[in-house]
């Protein structure tokens, strides 16, 4: 594409990707078929678009920028297989993206700012992708990634939609111009079903909330001061799931938080009968 007086734009938080070994890891690891669709988010100058044409069937590119969207409209006007939205991926309709019910893969190189709301959305949504490979900093991909003992919130909240795993790592001088931290290339095979259903959700991620409002302290410590309920009553209903009171949020597994929140809810509505 030529970029000629294009720039980036420092309030967007651009850093356009310039490492052609880091862009065949990107797509490498969207396991791309001439069958594909792909949904990509912040295609900047389009560098990766190019490489998701030559191999997907079609590539629907959402860029929030005007200029840069004004840019590859005119860039990708002969090249029906690559479709350019100007619109913001946290809130463009999802119906304007893909038909619903066809499947498709979101691969992007995501603005740090928007990285975590964009994903989640992608994940929560009635039609979720069938794969996803986004790159983001690497700290937040080792949150999306983690393991049971250094979980977080944000662990939690990927990893009940699917199954994150870290590709590579991405030095700065990848990008120009370099941001301030590495960045890193996750991929998330969604579930064939969340692991909590949409109407338990608001009450699940409440609860998981709750057990990270206070990292340090113990479950059962940080449950009952933040749902406001007895210890002895968290205390009791952990122990009830083998789970030791005594453990911190950050070592629970995604299982384990879905019997904590079924056994509980299961506790409120035997109170109320």
């Amino acid at each position: 594409m030529n970029n000629a007086g294009l720039h980036p734009k420092k309030a967007l938080a651009q850093h356009f990707l310039v490492s052609s070994g880091i862009l065949r890891r990107i797509v490498n690891a969207a396991d791309l078929t001439p069958q594909d669709l792909v949904v990509e988010v912040g295609p900047g100058l389009g560098v990766l678009t190019d490489a998701l044409a030559q191999q997907a069937r079609q590539v629907v590119a959402v860029e929030l920028d005007r200029e840069l969207a004004e840019a590859l409209v005119t860039r990708y006007s002969a090249v029906p297989k690559v479709r350019i939205i100007h619109g913001d991926a946290r809130t463009v309709p999802l119906d304007e993206l893909v038909t619903r019910g066809a499947p498709y893969k979101v691969v992007a190189n995501l603005p740090y700012y928007a990285a975590t709301p964009i994903v989640r959305r992608f994940l929560e949504a009635s039609h979720r992708p069938v794969l996803l490979v986004v790159t983001v900093q690497r700290e937040v991909a080792r949150r999306m990634a983690a393991l049971p003992g250094d979980m977080s919130l944000l662990g939690v909240g990927i990893q009940v939609y699917g199954r994150a795993k870290i590709v590579a790592a991405i030095p700065p001088g990848a990008f120009r111009p370099p941001p301030a931290v590495t960045s890193a290339v996750v991929r998330i095979d969604p579930h064939a079903e969340p692991a909590v259903d949409a109407e338990n959700a608001e009450g699940f991620f409440a609860l998981v909330r709750a057990g990270f409002s206070a990292p340090r302290k113990q479950l059962q410590g940080a449950l009952s001061h933040a749902l406001d309920r007895p210890a002895a009553e968290v205390r009791a209903l952990l122990g009830s799931l083998g789970v030791d009171p005594t453990r911190r949020a950050e070592t629970l597994s995604v299982d384990e938080w879905r019997k904590v929140y079924q056994a509980d809810e299961a506790r409120k509505a035997a109170a109320r009968d």
